[in-house]
Parts: C-alpha cells; structure tokens; sequence
C-alpha cells in the first residue's frame, strides 16, 4: 500500500509539472523553408522537428538543461526479485564537446548530475534475531525473533553522469549513458540475517550499511515538444553495494528502473 501511495504522490507531481509546462506561452519557431509561407510561421511538422531538436544539425552552440525526473523500477537478481524502487528529484547537465562529423559517433558528450531527495525501497519482510557465542561452550544464545525489511527511505545523488546524446534530424534524440552514485538510507540497507539461527547470519557482526555506492548505465531518448522543452525517457541498470562498509554487503546485484522526466533546455 505504501508503495501505490508514494507512486500516485510521484505521478500526481509530474501531472502538474506537465500542465504548468503546457500552459506557458509557445515559443514562436523561426524558419524560412523553400516553397513554404513567411518566416515566423512553421510550414511543416519536419520543419519545426529540426528547429526543436537541439542535436540536429551542425551547431557551435553547447546547450545547458535542468529539470524535474520521476523513477522506479524492480530488483532483478533471484534473491530481489520483491525489491522495489521509487523516487523522485532534479536533473541538470552540460554539453561539453559536439562531433558533428558525419558517422556514427555523430552527437555529442554531456555531463550531468542528479538528485533524488525523495527516495524509497521497498523490500520483502523477515525475521531474525541477536545471537552470541556463550562463553566456554559450543552454545549460541539468541534474542527473541524481531522483524527486518520492509520499507527503507534515503536519499541519493549521482555526482557523475556521462552521456553521449546521437545526433538526429527529428523530435526524438537518443542517447547511450554510464554513472555513479552514492545512497544514504535511514536503517541500513538492505536488511540482512537468515531464519536459521547462527552467528554468521545474526551475529554481532552481521549488519549491513546506510551508505552504498550506485554504479549504473543506460539508454534513452528526448522528445522536443519545441525548442528548450523535451520529455526525456530513459532505463538503466543499477547496481546498489556498500563495498563493504559494513560488516556484511548484501546489496542488490542488478535493477532495471525507468525514468520520467520534463527538461529545459538553455
């Protein structure tokens, strides 16, 4: 239930962002095409497709973009596969060099950072205990069963994205990134232990940590409703570990997540 809350509350966001972006004046595109009518006006939709899509053509201008992203997604490993994702936050980058050589290396590198303040797992529930080595003995005595998992909340940032955005005549513009982040979590993620009681799983020793690293990659693609506008579609691969800052990394091997988001574009 809470993850339908969370997801209505994230799509509740996005719908407003969506009509606020829709409801500011229009642009006005400026375009003299052979055959068509008085510059100002737009004669075709390939017309106005080139004139949104920042990336097309040759051009020394190495745009800014800042805007607001929406992303979820599953874990993918057989021990996460109840592993859920949702979060929410900002997203701004710069184009950093063009190759506008004709091939297929034709577009251009970006770097980017992103924020999620809003951030949240939701992961399956079990049980485990405290257990202790009694001294002189080969006995271990243990706490009384106590519930782990469940929902973690946190925040991340990933200080370092590295996109190459290929170059295109038309509204849509693809692109091919890698990354890396951290995540903080409010209990330490993801929760570890085992029903099977022994000092291995549910030792003193056995915790896992509230950081984690974020190494991640993906592929996707810009709309250009208009010039400086686009909605950006993307889904990566994410990998969540501590690198052993605690004393166990369980971490989550593989995720797929989607993300949603409105730019704009300097």
């Amino acid at each position: 239930m809470r993850f339908v809350e969370s997801l209505k509350f994230v799509c509740a966001a996005a719908g407003i962002s969506m009509f606020l972006a829709q409801s500011a004046p229009a642009q006005q595109f400026s375009s003299s095409v052979e055959g068509g009518s008085a510059a100002g006006s737009p004669v075709a939709g390939q017309a106005v497709s080139a004139a949104a899509n920042p990336f097309s053509g040759a051009s020394a201008r190495l745009p800014f973009e800042y805007g607001v992203i929406a992303q979820g997604g599953v874990g993918l490993t057989e021990d996460r596969g109840g592993f859920k994702f949702l979060m929410a936050g900002i997203h701004a980058g710069k184009v950093l060099y063009r190759h506008d050589k004709p091939g297929f290396f034709d577009g251009n590198f970006e770097y980017a950072v992103e924020l999620f303040p809003y951030w949240q797992s939701f992961t399956p529930k079990f049980q485990r205990a405290n257990c202790v080595a009694v001294p002189n003995t080969s006995e271990i005595a243990c706490s009384p069963l106590y519930t782990v998992g469940g929902t973690f909340t946190g925040v991340t940032v990933t200080p370092i994205i590295l996109r190459w955005n290929i170059a295109s005549k038309g509204r849509f513009a693809p692109y091919v990134q890698g990354a890396g982040g951290l995540l903080w979590t409010n209990h330490k993620y993801p929760a570890f232990g085992s029903p099977i009681l022994n000092l291995t799983n549910d030792g003193p020793n056995t915790d896992a940590s509230v950081w984690n690293f974020t190494p991640q990659g993906g592929v996707g693609l810009h709309y250009f409703l208009r010039p400086g506008r686009s909605i950006d579609f993307g889904a990566n691969a994410v990998h969540i570990s501590s690198a052993s800052l605690g004393d166990k990394n369980p971490g989550v091997n593989a995720s797929v997540q989607f993300s949603l988001g409105y730019t704009f574009w300097r």
